[in-house]
Parts: structure tokens; C-alpha cells; sequence
């Protein structure tokens, strides 16, 4: 099958690639001349681990190209939407204008029987918009919504082996019609006996919302209990393995810390907010205020937490703060809280250095009032305090000892409890974490 993609950004060139991997025929198309000629020599303008590789062996086979002009995606059979939807500045709603863009775009190209497919997470309403769009400008063309649930750092592993397929789907034969399009996209990962759920617009649109404001809320709550066990002298970490034994709870997710960052869940959940209120549902989520009221504040207790470790004062004190991303495994510095505790320890007179294995361009790009180092070793030099702010696997395998002659403190702020303490402090260190006892 031909297949085109609109939007080649981490969705999108992933997707492209995926489909390639599957064996259809795939054009990528981004107004991004600079990005497309980047993909074109293979060259990932992100990082995600797995993913050049695809893309480069995708490339090879003949069946994946990309375009700035959304005239080469006449011909396809079905158009995969997804480009992003930010939150808009100002507000919490979201902005659909790069969607709405992307449909009209493809209906100079659209012919009868062509499936259009939103893999956008957009607010609930929005499919039934564009579906009446798409069926007034081009009659016998079709629309669908199949969510994505890319983790970034897993994104070729969540494409090419999801844990589930959602097809929001038109009524009655058209229904028909786009389900076994589609089918026939994801015809090796049905045949895995892949679980699929058929629902109608509405629903789908709301399953990757409603998933990412479970996980935020899941995450929120951990840190809640965080807070009151650095009030009561609880351990955080015990609680959340304790409370993870109930299968009902299940341990994923219940690691106290900084909190979430990135471009997914905070601007979602804010949007999931803003069109409820939209429909006069706003009370249905006003808990959702609260976790990301949690999630803030867990950069505030961070910075907190680093000048109670430098004797109540940041002014002239050197920290080094591992980790710039979001997350590990990933260059995406949105929204990063790693970043935002920096920058406000920076703001209150400490001499900071970050550092990151993949995020530092990024950072320098967005932050370059900021002071960058290649290696763990370089930003702790003679540091008075140490922050693991990301996970990174790098920084987990420390060696507490031969990294303890490189600074002039041994104080180790573990951002995201992903130290081993006992190792810590057994090498000399003072280790502080978010809910934890100091040890």
C-alpha cells in the first residue's frame, strides 16, 4: 500500500519509517526543508534510540522518502496526519492550527475512497470537524482516528509492537471501509493477534488523553505522598514499593522525584482541562489542576533542597546538575524540570553546570545563559553540591568513589531516586532525595 505522512517530526518520522519497516510504500511530507533533507541522508534530527538505524535501512529498501510538497502525496491511499498540537501561548487549550493545516493541505490530493488518519492527540470534537471537512471537499474520502502511544526512548519498539491499536471510526459502511484500510496498514501487528479496540471518534480522541492524565495523576500522587513523608520522616521509596505489591496499584510509575516534564503530558492534561471546560464539564476534571499543581511543586522543593545542603545559602556555590532531558533515552528538552530547577538555582547565585549524553545542543540552543559540560566528570569539577535531575542509565552506574575525588563536597541530590543510597553514602557522600530520609 501507499502510504504518505504529514508531519515528520518525532511522530511522523518514526511512523513513516515504521510503515516502510511493514512494507508499504511511504512519503513523508514536512515543510521543514532542512528536516526533510535531513531524513533524506538519514540523519535523525532527534534522538531516539533505534530509530536512525530504521531510518536508514528503510531508506535503502527504496520504499521510504521525503517531501516538502504535499503534491507527492497524491496517489496514497491513506494520509497519517501528525504534526503536533502545543499547548497556546497564554492559555491551556490547545493549538490546532498545525492540524487543521494538514487536512487542508491533503485535499488538493485526496481522492474518493482515501483514508485520511489522525494520530494527533487533539481535543475530543475535533475528528468530527474535519471528517465533515474532508467529505464536503473531496465526497468518498474518508477520515479515522488512530491514537499514538510512543513512549520517547521505545518509540520504534511502541509503533512497530504496540500494546494495543484504537480505531476511532465513521458510522455505518464507512466504518467498514476505513476499519479494513487500516487493517490492512497494521496487517502483520493484527495478525500478532494485536488487542484492537472500534470506537467512535470521541472515544478515541479521548483515550491518549485520558491515558497521559492517569499517568500524571499516578505520578502526582507519589510525589503528594512524597511531601508528606519528608513531614512525617516516612521513606517514600518503601511506601511506593509497599503500596506496589496491590496489583490493583502496580508498581510502574510510583518513583518519587522531579516530577514529569516534556511535550505530552503537561500540555495534555492542561487541554483536557480547557475543553472541558469548553463543554461544561469542567468539574469532571478539577483534580487535574492539583497534579500539576504537585508536579511544579516538586521543582521548587528541589532547589530548596540543594541550598539546605549548601548551609542555606546557593550564592557562589558550585552544582553540577546531571541531566538536561526530560527523560532519559531522549534529546526532548521540553518543559524539562532538570532544566528548570538549573536555571532557577542559577538565578539564585550558584555557579551551575550541566551536563547530559544527549541533550546538551538542545539545551544550548533554548538555555544559553546556562553553563554546559560534556561529562559527568566536567560539570562536578570541584562542585559543592551534585544533582541527578535525569535518570540516565550513565548516571545510575556511577562509581560513588572515583566520582567523589572530582568534587569538593560529597553531596549528591538524587532528583529522581535512582541511586543506589548505600553505595552513596558508604563512599563518604551525603545523599538527599525527594521523600526520603537523608542519609
Amino acid at each position: 500500500m501507499r502510504i504518505s505522512v504529514i508531519g515528520c517530526g518525532y511522530l511522523g518520522a518514526v511512523h513513516a519509517a515504521s510503515m516502510a519497516k511493514l512494507g508499504h510504500d511511504v512519503v513523508g511530507i514536512d515543510v521543514d526543508h532542512d528536516k526533510v533533507q535531513a531524513l533524506c541522508r538519514a540523519r535523525a534530527p532527534f534522538y531516539e534510540p533505534g530509530f536512525e538505524e530504521l531510518l536508514a535501512g528503510t531508506l535503502d529498501t527504496g520504499r521510504l522518502s521525503f517531501s516538502t510538497d504535499v503534491g507527492d502525496a497524491a496517489g496514497s491511499q491513506v494520509h497519517f496526519v501528525c504534526v503536533g498540537t502545543p499547548q497556546k501561548r497564554g492559555e491551556y487549550a490547545a493549538d490546532m492550527h498545525y492540524v487543521q493545516d494538514a487536512v487542508e493541505s491533503l485535499l488538493g490530493v485526496l481522492a474518493p475512497g482515501d483514508l485520511v488518519v489522525g494520530k494527533s492527540t487533539v481535543p475530543v470534537g475535533t475528528a468530527a470537524a474535519l471528517a465533515e471537512l474532508v467529505q464536503e471537499k473531496v465526497p468518498g474520502a474518508l477520515l479515522a482516528w488512530n491514537p499514538e502511544f510512543l513512549r520517547e526512548g521505545f518509540a520504534v519498539q511502541d509503533t512497530l509492537h504496540p500494546d494495543r491499536l484504537v480505531y476511532g471510526l465513521p458510522a455505518g459502511p464507512d466504518g467498514e471501509t476505513a476499519r479494513a484500510l487500516l487493517d490492512e496498514v497494521y496487517a502483520p501487528i493484527v495478525e500478532r493477534g494485536t488487542p484492537k479496540v472500534e470506537t467512535d471518534y470521541a472515544t478515541a480522541e479521548m483515550v491518549k488523553t485520558a491515558a497521559n492524565s492517569f499517568l500524571a495523576t499516578k505520578i502526582s500522587f507519589i510525589n503528594a505522598m512524597a511531601e508528606l513523608c519528608e513531614a512525617t520522616g516516612a521513606d517514600v521509596k518503601l511506601l511506593a514499593d509497599a503500596i506496589g505489591y496491590d496489583d490493583r496499584i502496580g508498581r510502574k510509575f510510583l518513583n518519587a522525584g522531579l516530577g514529569f516534564g516534556g511535550g505530552c503530558l503537561p500540555k495534555d492534561i492542561r487541554a483536557f482541562m480547557a475543553r472541558a471546560g469548553e463543554l461544561g464539564a469542567d468539574q469532571a476534571l478539577t483534580f487535574l489542576k492539583e497534579v500539576d499543581n504537585i508536579n511544579m511543586r516538586r521543582r521548587i522543593r528541589m532547589v530548596e533542597l540543594a541550598r539546605e545542603v549548601c548551609d542555606g545559602s546557593l550564592l557562589g556555590k558550585r552544582i553540577a546538575v546531571l541531566g538536561a532531558a526530560f527523560k532519559p533515552d531522549s534529546d526532548d528538552i521540553r518543559d524539562s524540570p532538570a532544566l528548570n530547577v538549573a536555571a532557577q538555582l542559577q538565578l539564585q547565585g550558584a555557579v551551575v553546570r550541566v551536563t547530559d549524553p544527549a541533550a546538551v545542543e538542545n539545551s544550548r540552543r533554548l538555555w544559553p545563559q546556562l553553563d554546559y559540560a560534556d561529562t559527568p566528570e566536567e560539570a562536578a569539577d570541584r562542585a559543592d553540591a551534585v544533582l541527578v535531575l535525569t535518570e540516565w542509565r550513565q548516571y545510575r552506574e556511577l562509581d560513588p568513589v572515583s566520582f567523589g575525588a572530582v568534587v569538593r563536597q560529597k553531596r549528591v541530590l538524587d532528583g529522581r531516586n535512582a541511586l543506589d543510597r548505600d553505595a552513596w553514602t558508604a563512599a563518604g557522600w551525603t545523599y538527599r532525595a525527594l521523600g526520603r530520609r537523608a542519609g
